[in-house]
């Protein structure tokens, strides 16, 4: 390894080329001992769980020597010598983790939210605002499920393109540099077998984005060998077809053995400057490493390794053979020794420190706890059985904040019956701690800055005299070409988005106003389609990215849940993407196309907002109310309703629909039914022929399923008429009942029912093909007519006589 390659900007010098190799020989001490005392912290009950980065330190160091400010990780949960490399983990912050530490000051990284290893860096201010992500070195919150960070790396790589390519972003220099920036991914060599990463790597080969994978391998996946996960044992073989050419567009591909330093800062800084320079992929496939402890604390690799594995392993670790390395070069063993040592004692006490501050707060409420206790005891006929619950308490040394407020709980119940003085401050202690916990546990779910997205209030649209009434394409169309013409931050890009702009001409014509990048067409890929908008939205881009119809989502469906909709959760509010996801449902032609699988979204996806749309109108202003926020959103349009006739708004671009707010289209006195997207069009065709009937209903349009009426506005109109009817194309117990528990248990509004709520819904099947399988499969106008007449034949049997 020549000094060059170390630091290419300039010539070291001896002592500095010495200088900087015992640096990273030392972090890479330090991490393995982190991970050797993280083990037993585990096995001794301080910690729940392990999993750890020891035998990957080595490569780790290389990829942290390439990796500058403006770029952007989305990694694997074993990469904390990186993590440390880039002075972004501290021992003390890694034990934190460990412990799951709720002070966001202590664990940085989720505020005790996730698992140790699991990373991320500060892309927001205090404020909400975001950061100058040129002066820091950025890291995209890690999620567990295996190749689940891969979609999103696409993403973090496309905006460099984008950043490139499209002018009028080049004032966005926060956020990017001309697009120099590289997305770093990293991965274990059996989690290559997943569908997201084949989908991924695909993706970025298409789109030639400045991307780097480093691929760590060594030869497992938990207990299962590499010849049960990959083709030939080798995924950079497999992907040999994907190399570029001098006359074909593709990967520049690496192989590297992770055991060697001066090897492994060669390839980094050649695919740094490849990707960085070029915008080509790269793939570097790490191999020949190890994994010393197994695949975490839940079991022991003595189990499914050889001994001639595990004596390989030894033989071949790569801090082992860094420090064989440096003992060559330098002959230096006594420094080396001497920085084992230190490293040991680094560890130790950071340890000892991380333990100090997790369990200080909680040991004083231990004993603020046993304190309120003996004075509840003491004025107790049942002190025998609060007393024992007490000393069961105060005799854990290391107590968790569950221990003590499930025994302050336990202990009211001794005194439910009695006149105690005693009641009052525990109950005091008790409120207020839960108050206090459900902040650290429960928080930033939504944003909770000044700009959320329900917080933008509404701005009606407003039209002309003489309105031109045209297709409801056309108004979505239109405010589309005026978003892109305000937002020059916006991009829309999916299937069929781009040329024929989209199946249903949403975007006719907007390719050619505003070029290939800013509306484009992409793969068939949903779950990068999605991994495109979730990256280049924590860049600070606005992607719209678009799922040809709601059946269509399941294939993203566990990026969005995992991923986006979690994500200001994971992160304690420190990271963001406030991606729009279009799409359109209720086609009512098929098992695969009929689109009404509300019911798993809204439990899938909470933490995006989820809007249902009635018309085109009130889907432009949805669009317009989410870009003057910055909160992830799907618009589910609604499919049968683009060529019915709407009137153009003159404001497009400007009118705003809110968000948790209900909106009663139909004033009425008998029943109060709620629904929503396009079975509203069939609830208004049943309540002219309920009129006919001397039925009046009051029809309330939900519009957004996630959030549901903030305003109670529906138990007011269930106040005047005494029952309730959800009516929905979800099967049996989906979104309808959401709706029932958001209104009874949530509204408090069976205290004004009359008649047992009623729900209508499809079958528990999908809809079948055709105008007949819609017909018998989904509710219909007779459906409806008939559920809410017999809703009032109970009530009134002589008025309302059986219908058959």
């Amino acid at each position: 390894m020549s000094e060059k390659t170390l630091e290419p900007e300039h010539k070291l010098s001896y002592e500095e080329f010495k200088k900087e190799i015992l640096e990273d020989y030392k972090i890479a001490v330090i991490s393995r001992e982190c991970s050797l005392l993280g083990r037993r912290e585990v096995l001794t009950g301080k910690a729940k769980f392990g999993i750890f980065g020891d035998g990957k330190e080595v490569p780790q160091l290389a990829l942290a020597k390439a990796f500058k400010n403006g770029d952007w990780r989305s990694g694997y949960y074993r990469d904390q010598t990186f993590m440390m490399a880039i002075g972004e983990l501290s021992p003390a912050q890694f034990f934190a983790g460990l412990y799951a530490h709720t002070d966001i000051e202590a664990e940085p990284y989720s505020a005790g939210r996730q698992m140790g290893g699991h990373f991320t860096t500060h892309s927001l201010n205090e404020d909400g605002s975001w950061k100058n992500l040129m002066k820091q070195k950025n890291v995209s919150a890690d999620i567990s499920p295996t190749s689940g960070q891969m979609p999103r790396l696409l993403g973090l790589a496309q905006a460099s393109k984008m950043f490139r390519e499209i002018p009028e972003l080049k004032k966005y220099n926060t956020f990017s540099n001309n697009g120099n920036e590289i997305a770093w991914g990293t991965i274990g060599n059996a989690s290559t077998s997943e569908g997201h990463f084949f989908e991924t790597f695909n993706a970025a080969g298409v789109l030639q984005v400045p991307m780097v994978i480093s691929v760590w391998d060594d030869e497992y996946g938990i207990s299962v060998h590499a010849k049960h996960q990959t083709t030939k044992e080798s995924i950079s073989e497999v992907l040999e077809g994907f190399r570029r050419t001098n006359d074909v567009d593709g990967y520049e591909i690496f192989v590297v053995n992770g055991w060697d330093y001066s090897k492994l800062i060669d390839v980094y800084n050649e695919a740094s400057t490849i990707a960085r320079k070029n915008h080509v992929p790269v793939l570097i496939h790490v191999k020949e490493l190890t994994q010393p402890q197994g695949h975490s604390t839940s079991g022991s690799h003595e189990r499914y390794k050889s001994a001639e594995r595990l004596e390989w392993e030894v033989a071949h670790d790569c801090n082992a053979k860094m420090k064989e390395w440096i003992l060559d070069v330098f002959e230096n063993e006594e420094e080396l020794i001497t920085i084992e040592k230190n490293a040991k004692k680094e560890v130790s006490a950071a340890k000892r420190s991380a333990w100090t501050a997790y369990s200080k707060g909680i040991i004083s409420t231990q004993k603020k706890v046993v304190h309120l206790l003996d004075d509840l005891a003491n004025q107790s006929e049942n002190k025998p059985f609060i007393s024992k619950l007490k000393n069961d308490l105060e005799s854990l040394e290391a107590p968790l904040k569950k221990d003590i407020l499930s025994t302050a709980r336990k202990c009211l119940v001794y005194v439910r019956n009695e006149n105690n003085n005693a009641k009052v401050p525990l109950i005091s202690w008790i409120n207020s701690y839960e108050k206090e916990q459900q902040y650290n546990y429960s928080t930033h779910l939504y944003s909770e800055f000044k700009n959320t997205a329900t917080s933008i209030k509404e701005i009606k649209p407003t039209y002309a005299k003489d309105a031109e009434i045209v297709d409801a394409r056309i108004v979505l169309r239109d405010n589309f070409d005026s978003i892109l013409s305000q937002h020059d931050n916006v991009l829309i890009f999916g299937e069929d988005a781009g040329k024929i702009g989209d199946v249903n001409q949403g975007l006719e014509g907007l390719q050619q106003k505003y070029g290939e990048l800013r509306v484009a067409d992409t793969g068939i890929r949903e779950a990068s389609i999605m991994g495109q908008g979730i990256g280049m939205a924590m860049r600070g881009l606005r992607p719209i990215a678009e799922i040809q119809y709601l059946d269509y989502l399941l294939y993203g469906l566990q990026i969005l849940s995992d991923d986006l909709a979690t994500l200001r959760y994971r992160t304690f509010g420190k990271q963001k993407a406030p991606l729009i996801i279009r799409t359109r449902g209720h086609r009512l032609e098929g098992i695969w196309h009929s689109g009404s699988h509300m019911g798993a979204i809204t439990h899938l996806l909470r933490g995006i907002y989820i809007l249902t749309p009635r018309n085109m109108t009130k889907a432009a202003g949805f669009y317009n109310t989410l870009l003057k926020s910055d909160e992830p959103a799907l618009i589910v349009e609604n499919l049968n309703g683009y060529r019915l006739k709407e009137k153009l708004p003159t404001n497009l671009g400007q009118f705003t629909t809110p968000i948790g707010v209900v909106e009663t289209i139909k004033e009425g006195s008998d029943i109060t039914v709620v629904s929503y997207g396009s079975t509203l069009k069939l609830v208004e065709e049943a309540s002219k022929e309920l009129l006919k009937a001397e039925i009046d209903i009051e029809i309330i349009d939900a519009q957004t399923l996630l959030p549901f009426d903030l305003n109670k506005e529906v138990v007011k109109s269930i106040e005047k008429t005494n029952r309730l009817v959800i009516i929905d194309e979800d099967v049996p117990g989906g979104a309808s009942a959401y709706l029932l528990d958001q209104i009874l248990n949530k509204q408090n509004a069976y205290q004004f029912l009359d008649s047992k709520p009623l729900t209508i819904t499809s079958k528990n099947h999908r809809a079948a093909y055709g105008t007949d399988g819609d017909y018998f499969s989904k509710p219909s106008i007779e459906d409806i007519f008939e559920g809410l007449y017999n809703v009032m034949n109970e009530l009134n049997p002589l008025k309302y006589k059986k219908l058959y």
